[in-house]
């Protein structure tokens, strides 16, 4: 028996995972954002009363990059554990062995086992929502790459600046991890709203925006044709450098199906292995993911 959590910048959310097919919620506390041995005695009160002092292991989804090389982690929505080596660290507080994985990545090894993955050997799940993120699977393992960036596919000034039938600029936005042109700063949700407002001066949401485009309106059409036209690009380069055989999508954007549905017909049409049968899809664990993945990930470490 394992303890996974899910991490993010409002909260710790746990579970208590026997099996693949036994992950259950405990609940949730408040995440301490500047006191490290607050955040360090909440998992382990939630652990020892999940499994008793037993020095089980702990599995941890994070909203945060970890390098895989040195175990530092870069989360700055939570600041006391910013620059930490933060398994190392939580061990020596808490005495029991800890895994910890991003949260795409976590996300993506939840649907390659137990969601539309099944049955695929390489799995890319993709994020797209507050930003635009994502995770690779092969063979049921999480790929890490150097630095624990592999499977980052919104970062990287690729973004073009011609989209949509017929063509209209589109500025190279600048992106918050520094660079400029990033997919993540013109796919995201909230940049899916700020290329709403470039192309016809409109304030509108990402819900209300994809809301009108099922229903007609002309402008949230044109910006929909943009937004699919600059992502399909960046994502078929995925699928072809990867060889994913399916895409798993979470995050905001993929409540849409018909967003999904046109995302999968231009991706589809993209790539080099040309294929009838669906690729990018919705992701099937809508709950808790994060939880789903870290306690796969503490699952398959030996006993």
């Amino acid at each position: 028996m394992i303890t996974c959590f899910d991490i993010g910048g409002t909260a710790i959310k746990s579970a208590r995972a026997t099996s693949p097919d036994d992950i259950q919620a405990l609940g949730r506390v408040p995440t301490p954002h500047d006191d490290f041995e607050a955040f360090a005695a909440a998992i382990g009160r939630i652990a020892a009363d999940a499994t008793g002092n037993d020095h089980s292991l702990i599995a941890i989804s994070l909203a945060g990059v970890v390098d895989s090389d040195s175990g530092r982690i870069t989360c700055a929505n939570i600041p006391c554990i910013n620059g930490r080596r933060l398994a190392a660290d939580l061990e020596d507080v808490l005495n029991r062995p800890v895994l910890i994985a991003n949260d795409a990545d976590c996300f993506a090894l939840a649907e390659a086992v137990a969601g539309a993955g099944r049955g695929h050997r390489v799995v890319f799940g993709a994020i797209l929502g507050s930003g635009v993120g994502g995770g690779i699977v092969i063979d049921g393992k999480i790929l890490n790459g150097v630095g624990g960036f592999a499977g980052e596919w919104g970062h990287g000034p690729i973004s073009k600046t011609l989209a949509g039938n017929p063509p209209v600029a589109i500025p190279r936005f600048a992106c918050g991890c520094g660079q400029t042109g990033c997919i993540d700063a013109i796919c995201s949700a909230r940049w899916l709203e700020k290329l709403h407002r470039h192309l016809h001066g409109v304030e509108a949401s990402s819900t209300e925006i994809i809301d009108a485009w099922t229903s007609g309106d002309a402008k949230a059409a044109r910006t929909i044709d943009c937004h699919v036209d600059i992502l399909s690009d960046a994502l078929a380069l995925v699928v072809n450098v990867v060889g994913a055989s399916i895409v798993p999508v979470g995050g905001g954007l993929s409540n849409s199906l018909p967003l999904i549905g046109r995302i999968d017909a231009a991706v589809r049409s993209r790539i080099l292995r040309k294929t009838d049968e669906p690729l990018v899809v919705r992701a099937q664990c809508r709950i808790e993911p994060g939880l789903i993945g870290a306690g796969l990930l503490g699952l398959e470490q030996p006993i």
